[in-house]
């Protein structure tokens, strides 16, 4: 079996690092980048979130979102499906709003025996009513939800155009790859640009370490998830995923692997009820540099590495030019910052912190001993609704590599 792996493996490994023609068609202009910030992984009615697709988008774009894939667990909005409206008084009240704002020639519903059916708007009519082109768009994407022996193997699919089903497997490693292996299948025969993240390995600590070194053709992870019970910080036997980055990269370098990116995402799943023990929105989200709003300008920037994940803090210049990775924060008056570089010396086997510097700007060269440096910039302003004891507001910008040639 292992044999047969081999080429496609081989081949899904160009493919996730050249791109596919259509892909390269998009000739970025970098005098004219702009940013745009988005949330990759958010849960509707479709699936078990709380609230209606809609209500939902017009809430991120309400907060100056530019981008959003709703990612609800193995299903995409397509075809007729209603769902009854909970009799708590909470969804109730809920309901009557969305029934108030959005009017009931849009709002499709009836009374059945005294339960309250509403129809769900597919992606079709929700991306009509929300998007707005150059300002404000809808990522079509599933989170492909499987599992092996009760662990929670999640995985995002962005950009998606069929719906996958999970593909099981026979251990943690196999069940992540099979489903890896089906996204890149899809976007080979699609020629569409399709992108795998895993979501959330810390939840259950159902993905390990090893798990994460031993896949192949996967470019992204949550570095940080505002899902309550996902324990990016690890505990006393647990790593933290931030941990897990850096020796993952470690790994991935030794094995000619590209590098493993790191997205901040929501998760959420409730738009009622707000606090630590809810999965909220407006926790995590990803900052793409770019020069237009498009699905296929997007993920080739983000497999550029052209883009930061954040829970607050917004960054002015991340630039890597001749070696030497410069950040400077977009500051807010009043709070302060510390910008740390970290990363790995060549033929070492763990990371370190090379400087950590006060301020809203800093420089670091990646020198002859170092393989890969990253920033992650902490703030000493408070998130507004926390989790973990992940207090202040913090950004993380992506692993760059020391060239050879710059």
């Amino acid at each position: 079996m292992q044999k047969q792996r081999i080429i496609p493996i081989l081949l899904l490994f160009l493919f996730i690092t050249n791109g596919c023609k259509k892909d390269k068609a998009i000739s970025k202009d970098k005098s004219t980048p702009k940013w745009y910030k988005g949330n990759l992984h958010t849960h509707s009615y479709w699936s078990d979130g709380d609230e209606f697709p809609e209500v939902i988008l017009d809430w991120y774009k309400a907060r100056d979102y530019q981008f959003i894939a709703l990612s609800d667990h193995n299903i995409l909005a397509q075809g007729e499906k209603w769902i009854e409206i909970s009799e708590d008084s909470v969804y109730q009240r809920a309901f009557q709003n969305y029934l108030e704002k959005y009017g009931s020639h849009w709002v499709e519903h009836k009374i059945d025996s005294g339960r309250t059916l509403v129809r769900l708007k597919t992606y079709e009519e929700y991306k009509g009513h929300a998007e707005e082109e150059g300002e404000f768009l809808i990522i079509p994407s599933e989170e492909i939800t499987d599992s092996f022996e009760n662990k929670p193997l999640h995985m995002n699919a962005t950009n998606i155009q069929n719906k996958i089903e999970p593909q099981g497997g026979s251990s943690v490693l196999q069940v992540l790859q099979n489903n890896i292996d089906q996204v890149i299948k899809q976007r080979q025969e699609t020629g569409v640009p399709i992108m795998p993240h895993i979501n959330h390995p810390n939840f259950h600590y159902a993905i390990d370490l090893n798990d994460m070194i031993a896949l192949n053709g996967e470019r992204f992870f949550e570095v940080y998830n505002g899902h309550p019970m996902v324990h990016n910080m690890g505990d006393s036997v647990h790593i933290s995923t931030e941990e897990m980055w850096d020796l993952i990269n470690i790994s991935y370098l030794e094995k000619k692997k590209p590098l493993l990116y790191g997205l901040a995402t929501d998760d959420s799943h409730h738009y009622h009820k707000k606090g630590s023990e809810w999965s909220n929105a407006g926790r995590g989200w990803v900052m793409v540099q770019t020069d237009s709003l498009t699905a296929i300008s997007l993920i080739d920037a983000m497999e550029s590495g052209d883009f930061y994940a954040s829970t607050g803090v917004s960054l002015k210049k991340v630039e890597y030019a001749k070696n030497k990775l410069s950040i400077e924060v977009l500051e807010e008056e009043g709070i302060n910052y510390t910008l740390t570089f970290i990363g790995c010396r060549k033929g070492k086997s763990h990371p370190e912190e090379f400087i950590s510097t006060k301020g809203t700007k800093a420089d670091f060269e990646l020198t002859d001993d170092i393989l890969f440096a990253r920033c992650k910039i902490t703030s000493s302003k408070l998130q507004d609704n926390t989790i973990e004891d992940i207090l202040y507001e913090m950004a993380w910008t992506q692993p760059v590599l020391k060239m050879e040639n710059p």
